[in-house]
Parts: C-alpha cells; sequence; structure tokens
C-alpha cells in the first residue's frame, strides 16, 4: 500500500488495488493504508461509516455498512472555510453529520436514548472524501481506500437533548445539499440505516469483531445523506438541517 499511499497524497487517480477479493482483504488493505498517511493527516480522531444505505451498498455489492478512520485534517476546517477544488485524486462533497462520544457505554448501547446518553454533540458536517480510484468501485477496494476519508468542514456543535422528542427530530429531519444555493440533492433523516442513531450501534459491534472500542472523545461521522458528487472550483457548497432545531442550522465551504 505504500505505492498506493504515495500516489493518493500526489493527487493521482489510480486504478484498482489488485488482490482484493472480499470485505477482509479490504479490511487488510485499510489497516496498512491508514498508518502511511497519518505523517500528512494527523493522527486518527474517530471512525467513519459508509453505505448507509441500500442503494448505496448495492452500488458497492454489499449489504451492510463499512468503516473507515477519519483523522485530524478531516476535522480542521470549519464552517466558511476555503478548500482547494481539486484536493485530492478524485475530490468529492457530500452532506453528512458528526457525533462526539461521551461515554464508553456506547459499546453497549442498542436503543436510541441509550445512544444519547453516550453522545453529547452532534455536528453539522460537509465531507469531502478523496475517493482515489478511477474505476473499480467495489466493496473491497473502497474498505482498502479507507471509505475515502480525507478532508471535512465542520459546523457548530448541537448540545445532545436525551429526549425521545430529539431521538424523532433526528428521524425526522431534512437534510439538503446545496451549490450556490441550487439544490443539488435533499434526504430525511432517516436515509441512515433508517434513524441516524442506529449507526452507532452498527459502529460498535463492527469494531467489537475486530476487537476495538469506541472511545470517549472519538467523533463519528455517521454516513452520507447526498451522493459523493464532483467538487468544482469557485463554488461554495451548504449543507442546511430543517426542524433538528427550532431554526435551521447549516455548514459551508467554498471552493477555489
Amino acid at each position: 500500500m505504500e505505492a498506493f499511499s504515495q500516489g493518493l497524497l500526489a493527487g493521482r487517480p489510480q486504478g484498482p488495488i489488485a488482490g482484493l477479493s472480499s470485505l477482509a482483504d479490504g479490511q487488510c488493505a485499510q489497516s496498512r493504508l491508514v498508518p502511511l498517511l497519518v505523517a500528512q493527516w494527523g493522527r486518527p480522531v474517530g471512525y467513519k461509516v459508509g453505505l448507509t444505505n441500500p442503494t448505496a451498498q448495492q452500488r458497492f455489492g454489499t449489504t451492510h455498512p463499512v468503516t473507515g478512520i477519519i483523522y485530524e485534517a478531516t476535522l480542521r476546517a470549519q464552517s466558511g472555510a476555503e478548500i482547494p477544488a481539486a484536493f485530492g485524486a478524485v475530490p468529492t462533497v457530500e452532506a453528512d453529520l458528526l457525533v462526539r462520544i461521551s461515554s464508553e457505554a456506547i459499546n453497549d448501547a442498542r436503543d436510541h436514548m441509550a445512544v444519547l446518553r453516550s453522545i453529547d454533540q452532534v455536528i453539522p458536517f460537509i465531507e469531502m472524501p478523496d475517493l482515489a480510484l478511477s474505476d473499480g468501485f467495489d466493496g473491497p477496494n473502497l474498505l482498502a481506500i479507507n471509505v475515502g476519508a480525507r478532508l471535512g468542514v465542520s459546523g457548530t456543535p448541537i448540545p445532545v437533548q436525551v429526549s425521545e422528542d430529539f431521538a424523532a427530530r433526528l428521524a425526522s429531519m431534512t437534510v439538503t445539499l446545496a451549490s450556490d444555493q441550487r439544490e443539488l440533492a435533499r434526504a430525511p433523516g432517516t436515509a441512515l440505516l433508517g434513524h441516524p442513531l442506529n449507526v452507532l450501534p452498527w459502529l460498535a459491534q463492527d469494531l467489537a469483531s475486530r476487537g476495538q472500542r469506541l472511545r470517549v472523545g472519538d467523533i463519528v461521522s455517521l454516513g452520507g445523506f447526498s451522493p459523493a458528487l464532483p467538487t468544482e472550483a469557485g463554488r461554495s457548497y451548504t449543507v442546511r438541517y430543517e426542524n433538528l432545531l427550532a431554526e435551521p442550522v447549516s455548514v459551508s465551504v467554498r471552493t477555489r
């Protein structure tokens, strides 16, 4: 994976990684790739969950989500930042949402109230994945490229309310991605595994299957409310969350 990492850092799209016949192969390749990128992108600070809806899973030939590692660089930019449109080999933008883990009880949480008691922030987030490959997109390759984790732009954290009402609003909210006020995508909160809070129990079990656990302070990207769309220079991208709070909240990024 060293040659692949060098191409990724140089912004060169690459063909599919040879020899990946299963998701386990992809996971093994990811475990070799991530340490090679730490020097440039900073230490791991949490996880991202991809393929959180059946349509995306079908496209990549899987029946469940996949997990990647996010870096310090993924969370460095704040709303209003300007980022080069060509920030990666295959640069894209998508609507997302972050949460911050506040209790290791999350590893055993299975219902929405237990999940809410184990997180303390919900954070508006524009993910800017680097899909890295020129072709060959399947589940093993997506895992191998760390589910495309690279950059992102964070909004103002929202304190979690441990209530059925807050859980209901996470499900019923509408999330939109717009470019210069032109809507590109729209999805309900339920687009992520039927409910955004369903992602965390799935992630905890996925990590446990590899002998790992979520830790206090970990940041988790819950998944895409939109497709990963190619970035264009000279644009302003905004993700807006309606009906989560009394007033809509948003996060934005400019590209150059």
